[in-house]
């Protein structure tokens, strides 16, 4: 991996103390989404690692709670020729679909995957903008695996390491481009 393309798409993550409340250090990617230049990096550089790790992929599984993974899934699918399934809220999807709860730091929540969104044996990468906590992502890999598919990585634009979430994914492949404390 380039260091020079790796710090291009570095440098457009802009840092917002005290967001959403104070004492958080909010990594926010919107410039990185408005210069379609390290756009692209960053694409090529997600396309770059996926090709190298994994010799088939039959689908990408964007975790969608706030649409972010929508930005960088499709466009990640497209490149390497695979489809792009959705993962989001509980009542986002029509259809039939599966669920799970999951806790968050204050309460539960629900995500749900379509019922034919993959199909079993399929080998999925799960891919969101950012790893915090761990929570949502494990949910959406439990999601996955209830459909009897294969979760080959989990992989995220940004890790808060300090939050431990990719301790939380245990056996299941995990891949940051970016980490911060």
């Amino acid at each position: 991996m380039s260091e020079e393309r790796l710090r291009r798409v570095r440098d457009r993550v802009r840092p917002f103390p005290d967001f959403p409340v104070p004492g958080v250090l909010f990594r926010d990617i919107s410039p990185l989404l408005k210069d379609p230049a390290a756009f692209r990096t960053l694409i090529d550089l997600l396309e770059d690692h996926l090709r190298a790790s994994f010799p088939k992929i039959d689908v990408i599984a964007g975790e969608c709670l706030d649409s972010r993974g929508f930005l960088i899934g499709p466009p990640l699918a497209q490149r390497l020729g695979i489809g792009f399934v959705l993962i989001r809220k509980k009542g986002k999807l029509p259809g039939p679909t599966e669920s799970v709860s999951y806790a968050l730091e204050y309460g539960k929540a629900e995500l749900e995957i379509q019922s034919d969104a993959v199909e079993p044996g399929q080998k999925v990468v799960i891919v969101d903008d950012l790893l915090a906590t761990g929570g949502t992502m494990c949910a959406a890999c439990e999601l996955v695996k209830r459909l009897k598919a294969e979760v080959l990585e989990c992989l995220v634009i940004i890790e808060l390491k300090l939050l431990k979430g990719s301790e939380k994914l245990k056996s299941i492949p995990f891949h940051s481009l970016l980490q911060y404390d």
